[in-house]
């Protein structure tokens, strides 16, 4: 395989270890590809605030994929240059369908810049203390006037497999439903959103055709991509659903798996 133009990454369970740091092995990877020409696309569930703390601490510049796709962002300027964000009248109708559906349900709108809470969402992120604003009832939640780039819905009871077939099930032409990996956290974006339709957008703009990608994932939302890139790796420690739809694997993230594909596709073993 000739070594590609562009690598899309995940970041969490894929890219960084599980402290949420990234080895000294795959950031030489990273940079001995970039070195050669390649361009790398983080493409994650996160909103923009937490590669800007990746960024920072690594020197990567570049473009992310964000929210799932909700957003483009610029690394080296800090900007969102797109957006595709959820309409509140469709988050509001996603909310009352999923109630219903799975009875118990706490929701939060993430906005790129805040996740806006009410009472019944009972998670909260690592080091989200500063963007974390709760509201008073659900209600509120639609009251924002920053587009929403995701609806979150999270159980303290039900598995995110499990919320992701009922969603599917009770509202699939709504939205766009998902998860990565997060306990009882269903991800949900706008209809026809995801990683792999922006990131095949971007690739577009750029000339670079599927088959030039190489991308690496471990979770349901990471499949469009995985599916959609000429070569696509699922990492050892990946969803069991993401191993049967993948035929290429690599190492886990805590042994270096994007390290060990991109040392072998740019002669750096």
């Amino acid at each position: 395989m000739r070594p590609p133009r562009l690598i899309a990454t995940d970041l969490d369970g894929t890219l960084l270890r599980r402290s949420g740091v990234l080895s000294d092995r795959t950031l030489r990877a990273l940079r001995s590809a970039v070195g050669a020409g390649a361009e790398i696309v983080l493409v994650t569930a996160r909103p923009p605030r937490f590669v800007d703390m990746l960024t920072a601490a690594t020197g990567l510049v570049g473009t992310a994929v964000c929210s799932n796709g909700a957003l483009v962002y610029d690394v080296a300027v800090r900007t969102v240059v797109e957006q595709r964000a959820l309409p509140v009248a469709a988050a509001r109708q996603v909310a009352a369908v999923l109630s219903k559906a799975a009875p118990g349900l706490g929701f939060a709108v993430e906005t790129g810049h805040q996740v806006l809470y009410e009472p019944g969402f009972g998670l909260r992120f690592p080091g989200g203390a500063d963007t974390e604003v709760a509201v008073a009832s659900l209600p509120d939640l639609w009251l924002t006037d920053v587009p929403i780039t995701k609806l979150l819905a999270w159980s303290a009871q039900l598995d995110a497999d499990f919320l992701l077939a009922a969603a599917e099930a009770a509202a699939g032409g709504v939205a766009q439903f998902t998860h990565s990996g997060g306990a009882g956290l269903l991800e949900i974006s706008a209809p026809g959103v995801s990683k792999a339709s922006t990131l095949a957008a971007l690739c577009a703009a750029r000339g670079i055709d599927s088959s030039e990608v190489v991308a690496f994932g471990d979770m349901p939302n990471d499949l469009t991509i995985l599916q959609w890139a000429g070569a696509g790796y699922a990492m050892a420690n990946a969803h069991p659903a993401v191993l049967s739809a993948v035929r290429r694997h690599t190492a886990s993230n805590e042994e270096d798996g994007v390290a060990v594909i991109l040392e072998q596709l740019f002669n750096k073993a």
